[in-house]
């Protein structure tokens, strides 16, 4: 009797044991699957697959920050546009004006005179590989006239790239209270900069050579991690009130991602903590897996089709038919997509008729800057349509067997009539 209770006290012990292994593994598996999303010292920050738009990761994505020199990517883009890699660009009295971290203060001893020419290929590397503050206004003033109308230009640029949360008042990003963006913003401006080839080929370089006023000046970029952890370009930036800014592109196998930080801490030039921010976001959003949205068979909406209730002809009437999946729907889980996806069916050409037979649809999930076509069906059936036109298909089956009933006894009667003058004539030639 006492072995048996030992024995059953032993077996009891050891199931609470296993049992507690099982629960405890869980609870670890969930903490780890929460702490999977990287923390950072940024305020705001995103990640942008390239070729598809999808956002992958977002911090306060929306939040308005001061950009710094990150501006000088629209700047850049800018000049891209409106000049050739050969053009002479005038040197201007606000060129000349710039405070330092200039190409005429850090390399030319203050010698650059307004007037002086430098072609417009090495001002672009001015621009984005020193970050020089004069270059900035001797694209503005080359490409505009000066830097109010060439604000305008960047205010209409970056809302034709759909960032329309920004406003832009110096070409270079020096403070100003009206200038501002988004990490989202940002992050479409950087495409753009990124997709034009001279702005691209210079982000690229790890150093250049220049020449101004026949003076070789040899600029390193200040994108301290480029080359390394896969990223291959993008532009700095720092203010004391914007703190450290980061827009680049990373690419791993083959596989181009987009990603912004903005006010980062930034003790000094050489402080690593924007690059160790953008690191940390792109590390996750490489290694990161999509989530299911919607699975599939589930509803997702009623969509309303119109139909002739004799197929051809009769009626026009409309049925509210259910829509659901069929194929699961997968997004990156954050904070935008979760807002802003949504499932859509258009069913403009689509007729109740031809759906009952071939229930298989398009639809069309989309969110912030991307869309993708996802297989759906609706439920629908030959009994929808019976049941919504019953009392129509009733007194048209009664009218038609009235109809019916009125051309048999009109042909009986024309028969009889027809047998009676038949037997009338008979009886007269008797």
């Amino acid at each position: 009797m006492k072995k048996n209770f030992i024995l059953k006290t032993l077996v009891l012990t050891l199931s609470v044991s296993l049992f507690s292994s099982f629960g405890t593994f869980n609870l670890n598996t969930s903490a780890s699957a929460a702490e999977a999303e990287p923390s950072i010292v940024a305020q705001s920050a995103i990640t942008m697959d390239l070729e598809t738009g999808e956002i992958i990761y977002s911090k306060e994505a929306d939040a308005q920050h001061y950009p710094a020199s990150t501006t000088k990517l629209l700047t850049g883009l800018l000049l891209a546009e409106n000049k050739q890699k050969s053009d002479q660009l005038v040197y201007t009295e606000a060129a000349k004006a710039q405070p330092a971290y200039s190409l005429d203060d850090s390399f030319m001893g203050g010698s650059i005179k307004v007037g002086d020419k430098i072609s417009a290929d090495d001002i672009m590397k001015g621009l984005l590989l020193f970050s020089g503050n004069d270059t900035a206004y001797v694209i503005s003033d080359n490409v505009a006239g000066d830097s109010t109308k060439f604000a305008e230009m960047m205010n209409a640029k970056a809302k034709e790239l759909g960032a329309h949360n920004s406003n832009f008042v110096t070409p270079n990003g020096l403070h100003d209270d009206n200038h501002y963006t988004t990490a989202y913003d940002l992050s479409l401006i950087t495409k753009a900069a990124f997709g034009n080839e001279w702005e691209r080929s210079v982000m690229e370089l790890p150093e250049a050579s220049i020449y101004i006023n026949g003076s070789k000046v040899m600029l390193e970029n200040r994108n301290l991690t480029l080359g390394k952890n896969g990223n291959i370009g993008g532009k700095t930036g720092y203010t004391s009130l914007a703190g450290g800014c980061l827009a680049t592109v990373y690419e791993r196998d083959g596989r181009k991602i987009v990603g912004v930080v903005l006010k980062s801490t930034q003790v000094d030039n050489e402080d690593p903590t924007k690059f160790n921010d953008m690191d940390a976001i792109m590390n996750y959003s490489y290694d990161v897996q999509k989530e299911v949205y919607k699975s599939s068979g589930e509803e997702v909406g009623t969509a309303s089709v119109e139909y002739k209730s004799f197929g051809f002809f009769g009626p026009k009437k409309t049925v509210n038919v259910p829509i659901k999946l069929a194929q699961d729907v997968t997004y990156y889980k954050n904070a935008i997509n979760d807002a802003e996806s949504k499932i859509n069916y258009s069913s403009s050409n689509a007729s109740a008729w031809n759906l009952i037979f071939n229930k298989d649809v398009q639809l069309t999930y989309t969110t912030r800057n991307h869309s993708e076509n996802v297989a759906g069906t609706v439920e629908i059936s030959l009994g929808t349509i019976l049941k919504d036109n019953l009392l129509l298909y009733i007194g048209t089956l009664v009218g038609i067997i009235i109809i019916i009933s009125l051309i048999f006894m009109l042909k009986s009667l024309s028969f009889n009539r027809r047998n009676r003058r038949s037997s009338y004539r008979r009886g007269r030639r008797r």
